[in-house]
């Protein structure tokens, strides 16, 4: 099968197409093939790095997927062949979603929504999880709250405002003043452009914060959080322990999650969760994909298709 393989840590230009072996599924696995791959900071990261579990070269990058089921374990109910399904498997450990074919553990994956394309499904899962378990999860958010979301724009943050908005809460969330009428078409209550204004100085009494942003914006962020408010950090930055002793802290790792990934295709099919979708890339162009990325200013999900 055809990947996406960096037999060497570095910048965009170590990814190449090769020819390698496509897996097999064990027991409790299924054989995806895969027609479309998110792309997220995490793979950049990795890239470069190895990422949080010290990938070794050779690998292939990838953990948002959407596809077909081309055969089951042995053991496996859930899915048949012919099935459309979309997930996020093995993360943080190696996927190889920048592929024509993936293996995972079946409860890794739920069936595709109709009404998503493949490239829209695959745009969901990652940072879909990373919303719903720091929201819900984690923060228990609930009608009548106020939820600030930092860079709502961006891949978690525009998923993240429509989960909130879809239990009940009062959203508030920082992007480019550019980017504000895309927030409101997604439910933004309240928009703060971040290069003009200091939010901290903007918004307070907040209940959760979502921010995937880290560094400095941690402590700021705990500054407008009410006592007991929870902070929900996709990236860790410092913070006072007296912040820490009033308020809910947690660096938000995301896990496959079987019960989160039906949550989400619910709200999917309510009409309530809409990934939107920044720009498309074959998957020999994937380097273009990842220099797109790191940039920073996309509004939604960068998508690679794969066949």
């Amino acid at each position: 099968m055809r990947a996406v393989v960096q037999d060497e840590l570095g910048g965009p230009e170590v990814l190449h197409l090769a020819e390698v072996e496509r897996p097999e599924p064990g027991p409790t696995e299924i054989l995806v093939r895969v027609h479309a791959a998110g792309v997220n900071p995490t793979d950049w990261k990795s890239r470069e790095s190895g990422g949080l579990t010290g990938l070794k070269p050779p690998f292939i990058l990838g953990w948002d997927v959407s596809g077909t089921v081309e055969a089951v374990g042995a053991s496996v109910r859930l899915y048949a062949p012919g099935d459309e399904v979309y997930g996020m498997p093995r993360f943080p450990h190696q996927a190889g979603g920048y592929g024509q074919y993936v293996t995972a553990p079946a409860r890794h994956f739920d069936f595709k929504p109709q009404s998503l394309t493949h490239v829209e499904a695959a745009a969901v899962p990652l940072t879909g999880l990373t919303a719903y378990q720091a929201l819900v999860d984690n923060a228990g958010v609930r009608e009548g709250q106020r939820v600030l979301v930092h860079a709502a724009a961006g891949g978690v943050g525009h998923l993240a405002v429509q989960i909130a908005k879809a239990r009940g809460a009062y959203v508030i969330g920082t992007a480019s003043e550019a980017k504000h009428g895309f927030l409101r078409s997604i439910g933004v209550d309240e928009a703060i452009d971040y290069r003009s204004t200091d939010f901290a100085a903007a918004v307070s009494d907040i209940d959760i914060v979502v921010d995937p942003i880290g560094g400095e914006y941690t402590a700021k962020s705990a500054s407008v959080l009410k006592d007991g408010g929870f902070l929900m950090s996709v990236i860790p930055g410092d913070l006072p322990d007296s912040e820490r002793e009033r308020l809910h802290t947690g660096f938000v790792l995301v896990e496959p999650d079987w019960s989160g990934m039906r949550a989400l295709s619910a709200l999917i099919n309510e009409g309530r969760l809409r990934p939107t979708i920044a720009e498309t890339y074959p998957l020999e162009e994937v380097a273009k994909a990842h220099e797109s990325l790191q940039t920073g200013r996309t509004a939604g999900k960068i998508v690679l298709t794969v066949d």
